[in-house]
């Protein structure tokens, strides 16, 4: 029943597949309310989700195989072109924002500051040289080291929100097409699954950071989108109506939820092909501004239901560091 609920929490269409800022009209103008987050019901369902992503884990790690879904093994296929595909989505994604006038996403608008059509410019030249494919790892690290500009024109949020981008770039870096048919790469497993854990960070940080952001410690913005666009409330349309709050904590959750689970790397096959509904629903909403600003995330899952459908790669998409392992490491030069 719980297992369920769950399921059924997580394929539900909500704002957690859409981002506010992009519809609703100056959101900078909401204020910050973490006293919502705060709240003994929200409160109750962030914890919630903690307490099911480490389960969720522990029941991957000791119950089930690897991979989970067996008859997607054939996905597998397409392992070794598997970067190459995420460098067109991350060169789509950046030629689209600097035509709009935004570095790195819709949230960062850098058109009228000071220095702003040269972050456009570069960003744009980033990202055809992505969508070319070739000699990519310096792309990748001019991406990657640019990329906190937006801590210094937006302030950590607009880093934070963009994190899905820097860990596709991180990516990258380690794992750059080659120069053969189609950038076939077989990289070593050791570089290929600190490069998965690089992009399993970046997009569920930048998840998390959007759950708060614009859910959770926004419910203003969060009220506001759903007035708009009344048809995200997937609960009125089958006749239950929860109040707005109650529905911005769900949503709120949801997408903390899916930014846990992409950073867990458990059950990758069952987790992207779950989160994948509600993230190509709203697409009938909102249509090529959601489908451009999602492409990074799209990538994503592609990346991870790829090499998470490998029985050579599935157990590397699911690797943490073994902070265990450091620390014990540490113990001794401390007493010392």
């Amino acid at each position: 029943m719980a297992a369920g609920a769950t399921l059924a929490l997580l394929a539900s269409p909500s704002p957690a597949s859409a981002h506010e800022k992009w519809f609703v009209d100056e959101p900078g103008s909401y204020a910050t309310d973490w006293a919502f987050a705060l709240r003994p019901v929200t409160l109750g369902l962030i914890v919630a989700v903690v307490l099911v992503t480490v389960l969720w884990r522990y029941v991957a790690l000791r119950y089930l195989p690897t991979p989970e879904l067996r008859p997607l093994r054939f996905l597998g296929r397409i392992v070794p072109y598997v970067p190459r595909l995420l460098a067109v989505h991350l060169g789509v994604s950046l030629l689209a924002a600097a035509v709009t006038g935004h570095f790195l996403t819709r949230d960062l608008e850098v058109e009228h500051l000071a220095g702003g059509a040269a972050l456009l410019l570069l960003e744009g030249a980033l990202g055809i040289w992505f969508i070319t494919g070739v000699r990519l790892r310096p792309a990748a690290l001019i991406l990657a080291v640019t990329g906190p500009l937006a801590l210094l024109l937006t302030g950590p949020t607009g880093l934070l929100s963009a994190m899905d981008l820097l860990g596709v770039a991180v990516f990258l870096a380690f794992v750059p097409p080659s120069d053969a048919t189609f950038g076939r790469v077989d990289p070593d497993p050791e570089i290929l699954r600190r490069a998965l854990f690089a992009l399993r960070l970046g997009a569920g940080g930048a998840l998390i950071t959007l759950a708060f952001a614009e859910k959770l410690a926004n419910p203003a913005l969060a009220r506001e989108t759903v007035h708009l666009y009344p048809q995200l409330d997937v609960f009125a349309l089958v006749g239950i109506h929860l109040p707005v709050d109650t529905f911005v904590a769900v949503a709120g959750v949801t997408e903390l939820l899916f930014g846990l689970l992409v950073i867990s790397g458990a059950l990758p096959q069952v987790a992207v092909l779950v989160a994948g509904i509600p993230f190509n629903a709203t697409l009938l909403l909102f249509g090529g501004t959601e489908l451009l600003g999602h492409l990074p995330v799209y990538g994503v899952f592609l990346t991870l239901l790829a090499y998470g459908s490998d029985p050579r790669t599935a157990a590397l998409v699911r690797w943490l560091p073994p902070v265990r392992a450091r620390l014990a490491r540490r113990r001794p030069a401390l007493v010392n």
